[in-house]
């Protein structure tokens, strides 16, 4: 039965809002497929503005890879700003997808994926304006499978009560088998209903189902066990891990937004997973191991997504590019290679001690020469050591003399602030830092118009990380100690005025922390704040801290803990965490033993070029770190610029 477009009734509402382009769907590269010949449909969601959304690679991926699959069909919803929210709920227009405006009840399974905790009562609105029932327990056979995946879910708990299923880790293959899945018991009449395709699902051992598990807790809040409720539900659910990134080359056509979006740029993935060990990092804890893409590879899918969007910048996207072992050739290569056609590249950030000049010229050699970021983390020594960040001062100070000495004016420093152990004078220290580069930088060019920004971000624990254990620094303990950092900048006569100085106070971290580290009795704080207006809390201006805590004052004593209890709390090695039934590969006894090296500031090398640490990921997940060094190197492409055979489609 063909499902109606709501665009007729939408369209009557978008000269009344901002930004209506965002909504009309139809952008370069995107595709419609024909509802009635496709067995299973999925509805991709990221749970935030179109602006941010649309550039996530990780739903583009999804996007392509379902809609390639014969009988399957994939479209994209985005999270409607609060002008059209209101005027939906007036007209009673549903929330749609952007590709055929289709409610998006009407499709299999809605698939979210989470980059961060602050998307879940974006989470909430979809689902209310879809009229899917905000809790799993409450839908029925019509409604679609409503699943998680992205960084986040790699805690689902605290969403549990709202999620049908999560799937942990890498997404390409997970959505394609869970695909054949759906499609079979559809194909026979549905048997068993909702309960039955769970339960298929869960069978995996690949696919966590909530339901299926009860949480039992001791009398003083903490966790006692996570137990399945069901036979034939394993006891532990395990991530997916895509090895051989070249046998996965995607978006092959990247989306071009019409609304101008976050990144104005086609981006490549050119290495998953991170092996650097940095304590705070869950991104890097959870995708080990490291799997390159080949150099030709990544060349092929420049010149395609080139091509296919008539972007001028590609992005190199991983945790740490500069790390890939051919980086070095794929600069010059792919410099070399779009020179006439002056395309840029753009490295996301940069480690200080993989950061080359050659490499630097090579990426700024067709585009403009945008300023460096650079990441120490820490202030000092001491805390470095600590979070296992291996850069010295004296590296950093080389790096930047090395910048400014070539051209470079403008350097951003990215710091955190509330680390474990951290005292005030480590924090004060980044003052010191921030003034010797400006200080080297005057010295090495010979110029005054020397900038240096410092930006700090609130450290904030995550799950599946030596400090998942760690206590959370309090927002006000975090203002304070900013304080200072600011006035010492400002303070100083000679070089104050040439340091930019940003930071964000701690009250976001708070609510953060208290969502990447909850358990399922959060729930009742995220429905509470989604009941009271909470919309958009990655947003500055929509973000409230004091509806978080009044919610979490009036939810949680019933449960006999509070927002402390979650956040600023250190745990022991005893206590059973919200996550320690979803398998990282991580071994919880190496992450451990990691958190006590951070305790004793003991650094530990990085397992790409050094034996293996056995943080338990390769043989738990039957992986194995892939690194491409095949030695060759990207020629031009051979056909250029003769428009008879240029080989541009139009």
């Amino acid at each position: 039965m063909s499902v109606e477009s709501v665009f007729p009734q939408l369209e009557a509402l978008l000269p009344h809002v901002q930004k209506p382009i965002q909504y009309v769907g139809g952008e370069l590269n995107s595709t419609v497929k024909d509802w009635d010949s496709s067995d299973v449909r999925w509805a991709l969601m990221y749970p935030d503005a179109y602006e941010v959304g649309l550039p996530n690679q990780g739903v583009q991926i999804l996007y392509e890879v379902l809609n390639e699959r014969e009988g399957v069909l994939a479209e994209r919803t985005y999270s409607v700003w609060p002008d059209l929210e209101e005027l939906m709920r007036e007209h009673g227009v549903p929330q749609f997808t952007v590709d055929s405006h289709r409610p998006v009840r009407a499709f299999d399974v809605l698939g979210l994926s989470f980059s961060t905790e602050l998307g879940y009562t974006n989470m909430l609105t979809a689902l209310d304006l879809a009229g899917i029932p905000l809790e799993s327990k409450d839908r029925g056979l019509d409604d679609p499978i409503v699943l998680a995946g992205g960084h986040a879910a790699f805690n689902p708990e605290p969403i549990a009560d709202f999620l049908d299923a999560a799937i942990i880790g890498d997404g390409e293959q997970a959505v394609l088998d869970m695909t054949e899945i759906i499609r079979a018991w559809k194909a026979e009449g549905r048997p068993g209903g909702r309960e039955e395709v769970l339960f298929r699902l869960a069978k995996t051992g690949n696919v966590y189902i909530p339901a299926f598990y009860d949480v039992e807790y001791l009398p003083d809040g903490r966790i006692g066990r996570v137990v399945p409720n069901k036979s034939g539900v394993p006891w532990r659910v395990s991530k997916h891990t895509v090895m051989d990134l070249d046998e996965w080359p995607y978006p092959k056509q990247p989306l071009v937004p019409l609304a101008e979006t976050v990144h104005e740029r086609m981006s490549v993935e050119i290495f998953r997973g991170c092996t650097r060990g940095c304590r705070f990092c869950q991104a890097g804890m959870i995708t080990r191991p490291v799997r390159e893409r080949s150099i030709t590879g990544i060349g092929e899918m420049v010149d395609k997504g080139l091509k296919a969007t008539g972007f001028e910048e590609v992005g190199l996207l991983s945790l740490s590019s500069a790390d890939h072992s051919e980086i070095g050739d794929i600069a010059k290569g792919l410099a070399d290679r779009y020179e006439e056609d002056k395309v840029g590249l753009s490295l996301p950030s940069t480690r200080v001690d993989a950061f080359n000049i050659d490499l630097a010229n090579e990426l700024t050699r067709n585009g403009r020469r945008s300023g460096l970021t650079f990441a120490p983390e820490g202030g000092s020594e001491r805390i470095r050591k600590v979070i296992n960040k291996m850069v010295s001062e004296e590296d950093l100070i080389r790096t930047v003399a090395t910048a400014y000495g070539n051209g470079w004016r403008q350097v951003k420093l990215y710091f955190m602030c509330g680390l474990p152990t951290e005292t005030d004078d480590d924090v004060l220290q980044i003052a010191d830092m921030a003034t010797r580069v400006i200080q080297k930088g005057r010295e090495v060019s010979g110029q005054n118009d020397i900038r240096c920004t410092v930006s700090i971000g609130g450290f904030v624990p995550k799950p599946h990380t030596p400090f998942q254990w760690a206590p959370q620094l309090s927002a006000e303990e975090t203002d304070a100690r900013l304080e200072k950092l600011r006035d010492k900048i400002r303070g100083d006569k000679k070089y104050g005025r040439s340091i930019g100085f940003r930071y964000h106070d701690g009250k976001p971290g708070i609510v953060e922390g208290l969502l990447s580290r909850g358990d399922r009795r959060i729930g009742a704080v995220i429905r509470a704040v989604y009941e009271d207006g909470g919309r958009f809390d990655g947003w500055r201006e929509h973000f409230s801290y004091d509806r978080w805590m009044q919610c979490a004052d009036k939810t949680l004593p019933a449960y006999g803990v509070d927002v402390d209890w979650y956040t600023t709390r250190e745990r022991t090695y005893e206590e059973v965490l919200p996550w320690d039934h979803l398998d990282s590969g991580l071994d919880k006894d190496w992450l451990w033993e990691d958190w006590q090296d951070a305790l004793d500031e003991t650094e530990v090398e990085d397992c790409r070029w050094t034996p293996c640490f056995d943080c338990g990921v390769c043989p738990q997940m039957d992986t194995w770190p892939q690194v491409s060094n095949s030695g060759k190197k990207l020629l031009p492409l051979t056909v250029k610029k003769d428009a008879t055979t240029s080989g541009h489609t139009h």
